[in-house]
């Protein structure tokens, strides 16, 4: 068993930190959800997942209490109204569970290999063990109710071929070869994305009543529904069926149960997710028309992203994260 007085690294603080932040934001999601579910199922799956980010917070705040570091102020009760009504229904709320948990199987996984200090490396290897679990547990429940759009099937192979021409990398001109199935993974994840967080931005665009917020809420609305298209469309020249869009609803209610600081952070963080998402793409997209698009759509995010950050500073909404001493001087 390491001692602890080995500091933490760099790279510990930054998955403390960032762990700890996005965890009180999602409780006060939870925390929304669960005054107005009415799914027995649904309920017990927030909870569970209310109760994992709760005790990952926990965690946190006693590593940074004995190494006498700043607990990040994060989000609290304060950054939600409870008095609101529903702004989205049961199955978007067990939506939210599913794509956070998938979020949080994604970066848990990369902290779990960044850390090394004892007690560090233990808390993100139950973190990933009980985000599984929440993500197996949320997948189930959305089978069971028919919301779980699955992604197209393709014939089995017949034998195990290999690339005999450099045209299997084209997509211009010519004849292009059919997307294979990591491309079609790709595309359909990335669909599935963009769905539900058009779902989040049409409740919280009706909800919001700052201009400069409301208005950047439209834009990514906007970019979200213009990569379903895109990506739809390569599914449908395939001779695949696009994915359907599952009833989820946004109700009609105009108070917000969060505030702008909250919402503009949920919106900047789902904003980064794409960045991850949309570079794994690019790492297995082998046609070359699928990657300059993907490039291009990685652009407009970027670019979409970075007004987002300027908005949050201009409001001094943005916490800073922990960095290295300036020196220069």
């Amino acid at each position: 068993m390491e001692n602890y007085d080995i500091k933490l690294s760099s790279t510990e603080i930054a998955s403390l930190w960032s762990t700890y932040i996005f965890d009180s934001a999602s409780i006060c999601f939870f925390k929304h959800f669960l005054q107005h579910l009415k799914d027995e199922e649904v309920v017990s799956i927030v909870n569970e997942a209310l109760k994992l980010s709760q005790t990952n917070m926990n965690y946190i705040e006693n590593i940074f209490a004995k190494e006498q570091f700043p607990i990040p102020q994060g989000f609290s009760d304060g950054d939600v109204n409870l008095s609101a009504p529903a702004l989205f229904d049961d199955l978007y709320a067990l939506s939210f569970v599913y794509g956070m948990s998938r979020i949080g199987l994604f970066n848990y996984g990369i902290f779990t290999s960044n850390v090394a200090r004892d007690d560090v490396l233990e808390l993100f290897s139950q973190i990933l063990v009980s985000t599984n679990g929440l993500y197996k547990t949320a997948v189930r429940c959305m089978l069971s109710k028919g919301i779980y759009d699955r992604p197209p099937k393709i014939p089995y192979p017949n034998k195990v071929e290999f690339v005999e021409k450099q045209s299997f990398l084209t997509g211009w001109f010519g004849e292009r070869r059919p997307i294979n199935s990591l491309e079609l993974t790709e595309i359909f994840f990335n669909i599935e994305r963009n769905y539900f967080g058009v779902l989040l931005l049409y409740g919280l665009i009706q909800v919001v009543e700052d201009k400069e917020v409301k208005e950047y809420l439209k834009r990514g609305k906007d970019l979200a529904n213009k990569q379903i298209e895109y990506l739809n469309n390569l599914l449908k020249e395939e001779d695949l069926l696009g994915t359907v869009p599952v009833e989820m609803e946004v109700t009609d209610s105009k108070v917000s149960p969060f505030t702008e600081k909250l919402i503009m952070f949920l919106i900047t963080s789902l904003n980064a997710t794409s960045f991850t998402y949309f570079g794994h793409a690019l790492s297995v997209t082998m046609r070359r028309d699928l990657a300059a698009n993907y490039s291009k759509l990685l652009t407009e995010v970027m670019a979409y992203s970075e007004d987002g950050v300027n908005i949050m500073i201009d409001r001094g909404w943005m916490e800073k994260p922990p960095g290295a001493i300036e020196r220069k001087g």
